[in-house]
């Protein structure tokens, strides 16, 4: 399972996501891909020019069962605190 939320994105990006995920809300993504798949949306976030931030979360094989990470301007970061990811509000 995999997230992608993404604040004050071009519609064309959001179009692009929705070949591969559903939009059950404005600017938030869920589905089901493959590791490659997942980063190479990854990188398609990364590379337009959003005005705010894309957050993505992802399950995998740790403590916490999922991992995330952030690009963008955003108000919240995360920190990695004894292998556990939190998230720092201001």
């Amino acid at each position: 399972m995999m997230v992608i939320i993404l604040k004050k994105a071009p519609v064309r990006l959001r179009g692009e996501l929705t070949r591969w995920l559903l939009e059950p809300r404005p600017g938030v993504f869920v589905g089901h891909v493959s590791a490659m798949v997942r980063d190479l949306l990854w990188k398609k976030c990364c590379e337009k020019e959003v005005a705010g931030g894309v957050l993505q979360i992802w399950t995998t094989n740790n403590e916490q069962h999922f991992a995330m990470r952030m690009y963008g301007k955003t108000d919240r970061s995360i920190v990695e605190l004894e292998g556990l990811q939190l998230i720092k509000m201001p």
